[in-house]
């Protein structure tokens, strides 16, 4: 089996789990792939990682039957940046924080690894969010789990998003910036906007502004079939625009679209695995210190 491990750092008391994980796919004859940057921290911790091969760009990963995300969530988006079109499947092992998307508790990685040699796992297809420009923005990487983002630029006044759904006029967003936001995303960015918690298996969209200035614009949910295009009209020469964690500064001028991806994230899910248990456990969804 070959696996490809991606992270970036964790905590000491995580490293004898990292190592145990090594040591359980050497075992088990495991072809092991480390991310580039991933392995100058693991030498920097004492880590051995079995002499495995190094990657830097999903293309290398050509083959590979999983890929592991060792951190937190912003480790595991950047993980389905290099899980891509071909589609590898992802298991997110938790070192961070949240864990909302690294699902895996550190604890628990022997019992996952146990659970892919054994088949006793699913898979759940997520939809990806794609970007269309006019100019080369991401290196061809230009889609994402969790959300495209418009932003303004540091601490400029307000933008003006003209948005447009399959080609007809929609709103005029006066705002710091605007959400396009997945299923899967709308427990992030976007709901921090007031966005709504929407079920990651739904085909749909989430337009969340971000501190508009009109009060009577409110987040709308729109069929991820849409294609959504927009024009920007700033003070400033250039605005923001996010794929999950990677951002760019472009000029006002850049035509921006984004669409449903063709492809999805095929992220792995364990026996005992709950969506409602984990946004009661994760974000304290629907908690009432009452009962």
């Amino acid at each position: 089996m070959k696996i490809a491990i991606h992270g970036r750092t964790f905590n000491n008391d995580a490293i004898p789990f990292i190592q145990e994980m090594f040591d359980n796919l050497k075992s088990k004859g495991a072809e092991i792939l480390v991310f580039k940057n991933f392995s100058v921290f693991l030498d920097k911790v004492g880590i051995k990682y079995n002499s495995a091969s190094i990657y830097s760009y999903h293309e290398e990963l050509e083959n590979t039957d999983f890929l592991f995300s060792i951190g937190g969530d912003g480790t595991f988006l950047e993980s389905v940046s290099f899980a891509g079109p071909q589609q590898i499947p992802l298991l997110g092992v938790n070192t961070g924080r949240l864990g909302f998307l690294a699902t895996t508790p550190r604890e628990k990685i022997l019992q996952a690894i146990d659970s892919i040699y054994k088949h006793t796992y699913k898979f759940e297809e997520r939809t990806l969010i794609h970007l269309d420009s006019d100019i080369d923005l991401f290196n061809g990487v230009n889609f994402a789990l969790n959300e495209f983002a418009i932003l303004k630029r540091d601490i400029s006044s307000m933008i003006v998003v003209h948005t447009y759904i399959n080609g007809e006029y929609l709103n005029s967003y006066w705002a710091d910036g605007l959400i396009i936001s997945t299923p899967t995303g709308s427990t992030g960015y976007s709901l921090s906007c007031g966005g709504p918690l929407v079920m990651p298996s739904t085909n749909n969209f989430i337009i969340s502004p971000v501190s508009p200035h009109n009060l009577n614009v409110r987040p709308m949910i729109v069929p991820d079939s849409s294609i959504l295009s927009f024009e920007i009209e700033a003070r400033n020469k250039n605005f923001l625009i996010s794929l999950d964690s990677r951002s760019k500064s472009v000029p006002v001028k850049t035509k921006l679209t984004v669409r449903r991806e063709k492809f999805k994230a095929k992220i792995v899910e364990l026996e005992g695995y709950n969506y409602f248990q984990t946004l009661r456990n994760k974000l304290n969804w629907g908690l009432d210190l009452r009962n």
